[in-house]
């Protein structure tokens, strides 16, 4: 048999991608492939749960503009499938007078984007919050909370439903492009695809390799150390609180996240991984490591990054350092408060030269297209992220 599409890949991008080709072409055949036992069990499973407005970028930008259109699909196919959501909206706050400065141009950018934000004065923000402490801040009232893994089965669900066939513990040994196929190789099993499209998250880089392909980066994961707080602070905010954003640095930092089942988490810092896939805290894997210390542009955003990466290495290593980022903006937190939590993963595409890849980055064939880079918000975009796959299919 020939299908006419493979997607490899189980998080929440791979999914959308799956569902939406079907609905597309119904009738249409396809296979996902996923080598894990469940699915979201990567990045999709181990992220802060946010359905994101898209307040952070460029206007204009391919990440504004799907996350904004991502923002409203998230929350339309959560209706539809009866999935809790809530919106809670989300308060940047400012805790310096240089945050009070980037917070107008954050303003003025939200404008360009056609997001509401409202400001919110000192005063106001002790009435709404009245655990936080900062000079001023900005309101998302669209921002949301869910549970992405429920949306991942959702979407599994709607896959079977519609056709298509999810192969779980199924790990991808070989790629071959021809003439008028792709050939896909497991442990056990072969398939023909005329159109095969990867969305492997923290394996791209080492699918599209193992396709033939050439590709001019790597990924190197990122470790994002989180802490929940106990039940009994579960209502210390009503809303998210983040930072304002220090445009130098090339993460949002350390913030208070409400989640869908009630907790509240504080995190992530970020912090270089010793493995692709470990999440508790000593994982190691030699290969994964020696992929990322044998590739140039590593080194070169490591020295580029030193200072920050300094600091988030001494806050992972030191936990009064980690509440001191906390306690900037939410002063009444202790020790005690942060509890263990499961870290999260973030595949980070990185070039030779050692820039972080902040966009969207495809590599493409006549039969293949690779996801080489999904950066978030990509769980809130996955919806047009899928749409926009699709369209480039079938040019």
């Amino acid at each position: 048999m020939i299908y006419d599409y493979c997607v490899i890949g189980g998080g929440i991008v791979g999914l959308a991608t799956a569902m939406r080709l079907l609905e597309a072409r119904p009738g249409s055949s396809l296979v996902l492939i996923e080598k894990e036992d469940a699915l979201g069990r990567h990045q999709t499973g181990h992220n802060s749960g946010v359905i994101h407005a898209g307040i952070y970028y460029p206007p204009g930008s391919l990440k504004a503009e799907l996350c904004r259109k991502g923002a409203a699909a998230t929350k339309a196919f959560c209706q539809e499938q009866g999935i809790r959501f809530e919106v809670c909206g989300k308060l940047l706050v400012a805790t310096s007078d240089l945050e009070v400065e980037r917070m107008e141009a954050l303003y003025e950018r939200s404008k360009q984007n056609t997001i509401e934000v409202q400001r919110v004065s000192e005063g106001e923000l002790r009435e709404r919050e009245p655990n936080i402490s900062s000079r001023g801040a900005l309101f998302v009232p669209s921002t949301g909370i869910v549970s992405y893994a429920e949306i991942c089965q959702a979407m599994g669900r709607r896959i079977i439903a519609l056709g298509g066939d999810i192969r779980l513990s199924t790990r991808v040994t070989a790629i071959r492009e021809s003439i008028d196929a792709v050939d896909i190789a497991s442990a056990g099993e072969n398939w023909r695809a005329r159109k095969l499209v990867a969305c492997a998250g923290l394996q791209s880089d080492r699918l599209a390799i193992l396709a033939g392909l050439s590709i001019e980066h790597r990924i190197v994961p990122f470790r994002g150390e989180y802490f929940r707080l106990p039940a009994d602070k579960n209502d210390i905010v009503r809303h998210l609180i983040y930072p304002i954003p220090d445009p130098a640095l090339p993460f949002l930092g350390v913030h208070l996240t409400r989640m869908i089942d009630g907790s509240v988490t504080v995190g992530p810092n970020a912090v270089i991984g010793f493995a692709r896939e470990g999440y508790p805290r000593l994982s190691v894997n030699v290969a994964d490591m020696a992929d990322y210390a044998l590739f140039p542009g590593f080194w070169k955003t490591v020295l580029a990054n030193r200072k920050s990466a300094m600091t988030e290495l001494r806050n992972s290593l030191w936990k009064a350092g980690y509440l001191a980022e906390c306690r900037k903006y939410c002063p009444s937190l202790t020790l005690k408060d942060l509890l263990p939590h499961e870290a999260g993963i973030r595949a980070q595409a990185v070039r030779k030269d050692g820039a972080l890849i902040h966009d969207f980055l495809f590599a493409e064939t006549n039969r293949m297209l690779h996801v080489c880079n999904a950066p978030s918000p990509a769980a809130t975009s996955a919806i047009p992220i899928a749409e926009m796959i699709k369209s480039r299919l079938e040019t």
